[in-house]
């Protein structure tokens, strides 16, 4: 038989939708994985098994992924991962890790650059006990045309990145390498978006006009003490992303 392939491990939140959060880890899992990876999935009643849900659940959760154009579903031959599929609308971001994961899965990364900094002025606040950060950049391409889409900036406690691994950073997004290859415990992600103009910076990387629309997020993790353990900065392409949020009523 052939092999399928392997999703993640997932902790559900019971605050937050089942289906929601099991669809949005095999996306990032999907986007995440590696070029040899199968590409058939396993059974319905085995990813139900994986997860922990029933069979109802996980039939919604991946009915969300094939009508973004993810998989695709194939009566007695199973379900299959489309191996061109691109994102496409806006996800629903009801709070999950997961879903910051899989925003950011799923890309070419190159590592521009690492080391140790001063605390920038306007992180100060963020790592009061801290005179020096351990500093991160990366560009992510989009994996079938090549054209940047955002560049990223992480700001992480030096004590953390001494056993970060950069292999990790250029296959998965920072939240999923603390939490799942350091075993970090998050407790929450405050986000910020908002708009600003393209620096000069960002114009070169990002191959768009100088001062031109940009999406400017700002991601600041914190574990179970309560301390920060990394900021993250993005700089979207304005015309590449949008942002979209759905609050469910409990």
């Amino acid at each position: 038989m052939t092999s399928s392939f392997a999703p993640d491990s997932l902790v559900l939140n019971r605050k937050l939708p089942l289906w929601y959060q099991v669809s949005q880890s095999l996306r990032a899992s999907i986007l995440g994985r590696t070029p040899d990876a199968s590409l058939r999935l396993p059974t319905e009643e085995q990813l139900a098994a994986h997860y922990g849900v029933s069979v109802l659940t996980m039939r919604q959760a991946l009915k969300e992924l094939e009508e973004e154009g993810l998989i695709s579903r194939h009566r007695r031959r199973g379900t299959f991962i489309e191996p061109g599929a691109r994102r496409g609308a806006p996800r629903r971001l009801l709070g999950s890790i997961d879903a910051i994961v899989a925003q950011q899965s799923g890309e070419h990364v190159t590592i521009l650059g690492h080391g140790p900094e001063p605390v920038p002025g306007e992180l100060a606040e963020f790592f009061p006990d801290l005179s020096e950060v351990m500093t991160y950049r990366r560009l992510r391409r989009d994996g079938e045309t090549g054209e940047p889409t955002n560049w990223a900036e992480n700001a992480v406690r030096a004590d953390i990145a001494d056993r970060l691994d950069l292999a990790d950073l250029a296959r998965w997004p920072m939240t999923k390498v603390l939490r799942d290859s350091l075993g970090v415990r998050i407790s929450r992600i405050t986000d910020t978006v908002e708009a600003r103009l393209a620096d000069p910076a960002t114009a070169d990387l990002l191959k768009v006009p100088l001062l031109s629309p940009i999406l400017h997020y700002t991601g600041v993790t914190y574990d179970a003490a309560g301390r920060v353990v990394d900021v993250a900065r993005i700089r979207y392409r304005g015309d590449r992303f949008s942002f979209s949020v759905t609050v469910e009523a409990e």
